[in-house]
């Protein structure tokens, strides 16, 4: 599924998010604000691919945490290396997740996941994920 942001020439900004995103925009908020609180070096950087736009927090090293702006609500995406995914599993996050993680192809970068994120109930795990990423 494709970013509901398609045109290459037009970054979007927070209006445009909170028209699109609708009461998944205050998750959207909450999940960047919790990572630059964790990781006050980390930097918002949008970047538009052939499927739409996506925003990245990184730091200078690696990519932190993918927001991908669907319609009335977003995916998050993460690469995990073999250490923090050996972490997932031995942890209390949802078993979906670690289903998708355990069932992706490795790369040399680690193992891709998206989740989508539709209300609060997995907010609690996107932290956790965050915090294993920046532990490893």
């Amino acid at each position: 599924m494709k970013s509901i942001f398609t045109d290459k020439d037009k970054q979007p900004n927070d209006n445009d998010l909170k028209e699109s995103l609708g009461e998944t925009y205050q998750l959207w908020q909450l999940i960047k604000d919790y990572v630059i609180s964790k990781y006050p070096k980390g930097f918002e950087e949008w970047s538009c691919s052939k499927y739409g736009w996506s925003l990245r927090i990184k730091d200078e090293k690696r990519a932190i945490i993918y927001l991908l702006p669907r319609d009335r609500f977003f995916k998050v995406a993460f690469v995990f290396g073999q250490k923090a995914t050996d972490m997932i599993m031995k942890s209390q996050i949802a078993n979906s997740i670690k289903t998708e993680l355990d069932s992706a192809k490795v790369y040399a970068e680690g193992r891709g996941i998206r989740v989508d994120i539709m209300d609060r109930t997995i907010i609690s795990d996107i932290q956790k994920l965050v915090d294993i990423k920046m532990a490893n």
